[in-house]
């Protein structure tokens, strides 16, 4: 179907693009605990249905959702959810992942830099070596899959190693350009305390989740 002349065509939607740790909340509607609610309901269906299948197309789809329906669309019922609780926990999960295959690239310099002397974070992460793009990419999918089709608190624990490592990373390459370009080293070292943050919320929602209180 053609537009006529002078119409308008919207074009279609192009989500933003997040940093690892740029999680900046949307608005969420007027009334915050009706969204509140909607939020956990949400993600309690998302994870309950993911786990009690076993069909690798379903946790494909689940894994893809952000890709198909754009991460502002999560965002905007999940973003506002407290950190240390399942939809808050689910949203780091997604944006993590979302922000890996934006630039994996980067994100792989990041990890590179502070793979050797976060040791423990580096093989908890469980990054194939060398940890190129392609191997940031195919575990960031790992992760996010074995929220669904595995244990919900590994793949917690192993968002927050890689969060944990990258944020290292940053820091070594922030004190590399400090004096080159200290505005990026700046920039670099506060996203690297924002990521440990971010590695200490997963933690905390991976043990309350073995503790059956993660709701």
């Amino acid at each position: 179907m053609s537009a006529t002349p002078g119409s308008h065509v919207p074009r279609p939607h192009k989500p933003k693009p997040f940093e690892p740790a740029d999680f900046e909340p949307f608005a969420g509607g007027s009334d915050p605990a009706r969204v509140s609610e909607a939020a956990h309901l949400a993600a309690q269906a998302l994870v309950h249905r993911g786990r009690k299948s076993d069909d690798p197309a379903v946790t494909k789809r689940l894994v893809k959702l952000a890709d198909q329906q754009g991460l502002e669309a999560i965002a905007e019922l999940w973003a506002q959810s407290p950190a240390r609780s399942l939809p808050g926990a689910l949203w780091r999960l997604y944006a993590l992942r979302a922000a890996t295959q934006q630039d994996p690239e980067r994100i792989s310099i990041f990890f590179r830099a502070g793979q050797d002397t976060a040791q423990v974070s580096h093989v908890v992460a469980g990054v194939a070596d060398p940890p190129g793009a392609d191997e940031l990419k195919t575990m960031a999918d790992a992760i996010l899959s074995g929220a669904f089709d595995g244990d919900f608190d590994v793949a917690l624990e192993r968002s927050a190693a890689f969060c944990r490592v990258v944020a290292l990373g940053q820091s070594r390459v922030a004190d590399e350009r400090e004096r080159a370009d200290g505005a990026h080293g700046d920039r670099l070292t506060r996203n690297a305390a924002q990521l440990i943050k971010t590695a200490e919320d997963l933690e905390h929602a991976a043990a309350s989740w073995r503790r059956n209180e993660l709701d």
